[in-house]
């Protein structure tokens, strides 16, 4: 792909850490605030492709690739929440003096409020969680959810293997631009891509409980948490576990909104990107 402002996402660039990787990241139009997208557990760029080049024609819009994950080089060193947040300071750093608004979806959330609270109000102007992990819900922590997460280290190796993986996890993402649609399936598919969906979650629960034993704190920094409330069947009982942990999370930080996404489930961007740019743009 050329590194032209043709692509919907805007130019292609990299950024290099304190120990060498190589971390890839894209980037749409200026302003005066810069908007940062973090994407969920194994998930690259390209899954903002709905929400990013529209906020791109307001300001600086940046999506970028967590290490392992599509373009951005692996990490040896094991995939801890404050590994994934120091990758996501080190971009910020690179970018400017911001500020920066920052959008995490899914583990996504926990990573940019861990950078939030580390920079504090002077440099973030915002927080915008889309349907995100959230350590107030508490079947993160129940015996089933062990035993679910254990049993990934089997099952991904076994549905990349058989192809089922790019074809399951691909199908929600056509709804994308073409361009964007043809990246992700590409790269979001890989081995590598499996072993980095493998590292991010061993130690997904143990980090989430520590968030629940000392919370980040994020001061006077706007929070804005969009919970997708439609329940399937496939999320009958955690669905609603997961908006109430939600509606506990935004109780408890002053002057935040929750955003009940009524016609969503966990992939908002897909289904109601634009409830994600109202609210972006709300904040810029």
């Amino acid at each position: 792909m050329p590194d032209t402002q043709t692509h919907p996402f805007g130019i292609s660039h990299y950024i290099e850490t304190p120990d060498g990787r190589k971390l890839h990241y894209m980037e749409r139009g200026s302003g005066a605030v810069t908007v940062v997208f973090e994407s969920g557990m194994g998930m690259s760029r390209s899954c903002w492709g709905l929400v990013q080049p529209l906020i791109g024609e307001a300001t600086r819009a940046v999506v970028y690739d967590r290490a392992g994950i599509g373009r951005s080089e692996a990490d040896s060193a094991p995939r801890t929440l404050a590994r994934i947040a120091g990758d996501l300071s080190c971009l910020l750093q690179q970018l400017g003096s911001g500020p920066f608004i920052l959008v995490g979806h899914s583990w996504g959330g926990p990573v940019v409020r861990s950078v939030a609270a580390s920079l504090g109000p002077g440099l973030i102007r915002g927080l915008i969680l889309v349907d995100p992990t959230d350590e107030n819900c508490s079947m993160y922590f129940s015996e089933a959810a062990a035993k679910h997460y254990g049993r990934m280290d089997f099952i991904i190796p076994l549905m990349m293997k058989s192809g089922l993986y790019k074809l399951i996890g691909s199908r929600p993402g056509r709804v994308q631009p073409a361009e964007i649609y043809a990246d992700h399936k590409r790269e979001d598919f890989t081995a590598q891509a499996g072993r980095t969906i493998l590292a991010e979650g061993r130690d997904f629960i143990r980090d989430l409980k520590g968030l629940l034993d000392q919370p980040v704190p994020l001061g006077s920094i706007p929070l804005t948490i969009i919970s997708g409330t439609h329940i399937s069947r496939m999320e009958k009982k955690t669905r609603p576990v997961l908006l109430e942990a939600h509606r506990k999370t935004a109780a408890g930080h002053p002057g935040s909104r929750l955003v009940e996404a009524s016609r969503s489930g966990h992939m908002i961007m897909y289904s109601e990107p634009r409830l994600i740019v109202d609210e972006i743009m709300r904040m810029v």
